[in-house]
């Protein structure tokens, strides 16, 4: 997968691309990564890349003539991607179709927005990773790129992890949603708190029980809308 991000403050996503998995994965070549400033694409000597809305209004607004020249360079016919407030609410259903592309092309939004025409000529789709403002588009966007790229072939170390993880799972070829299971380690005994025995009894098949109704404890305690949507149901 290639992936390409337009935002004026690329330097926000150099330690995150160049650290842990996003690392991993380019060493791995399953996905590249490229960074764009709009202000490379302006005509004046100031880089101007936004403006005050017409209306009048508090704060800027990005500039289309940059946005469109700066994606308009990117080699490749990617699915491009404006991360907005106002989008479709990023899940991991939506990260696991992303993860099917060959190459995304993330606008990262700042100040006010993005001008309308950008929305309406030039994106494909808008994402929201939820309901409420950030400081720009860049945060989302390092959300979305560690929920696709997680979602590569041969990423994880383990790619059974995603099976049984948060938002997942796979019964008879269905998939669904539910939280994870709760996760122990050692020591067994902290602080009079202690770990469930089912899991010390090395009964792989109790245990496989014990984690699959411990979700959907979860599930009904954090997330019941994940139940009834899902229909899934503790025995």
């Amino acid at each position: 997968m290639r992936i390409d991000v337009v935002t004026l403050f690329s330097e926000f996503f150099h330690w995150s691309f160049s650290h842990s998995l996003l690392k991993r994965a380019h060493a791995r070549g399953k996905v590249e990564f490229h960074l764009h400033d709009p202000r490379d694409y302006t005509e004046d000597r100031h880089r101007t890349a936004d403006e005050k809305p017409f209306g009048g209004g508090a704060g800027m607004v990005l500039k289309p003539e940059p946005i469109f020249r700066c994606v308009e360079a990117i080699p490749g016919k990617g699915h491009v991607i404006l991360l907005s407030p106002r989008g479709k609410p990023l899940t991991q259903e939506l990260a696991r179709r992303l993860s099917g592309k060959k190459q995304l092309v993330l606008i990262c939004g700042h100040y006010e927005g993005v001008d309308e025409r950008v929305s309406e000529r030039l994106v494909d789709q808008e994402i929201s990773v939820g309901d409420f403002i950030t400081m720009g588009g860049e945060g989302p966007a390092l959300c979305l790129v560690e929920s696709v790229v997680r979602l590569l072939p041969g990423v994880l170390g383990n790619q059974e992890s995603l099976k049984e993880e948060s938002f997942s799972f796979y019964r008879n070829g269905v998939v669904g949603a539910k939280l994870e299971f709760p996760q122990y380690t050692r020591p067994r005994d902290f602080r009079g708190w202690k770990v469930p025995g089912v899991l010390l009894s090395g009964d792989h098949e109790a245990i496989r029980e014990w984690r699959k109704k411990a979700a959907v404890r979860a599930t009904r305690k954090s997330r019941p809308e994940l139940l009834k949507r899902k229909k899934i149901k503790s025995k």
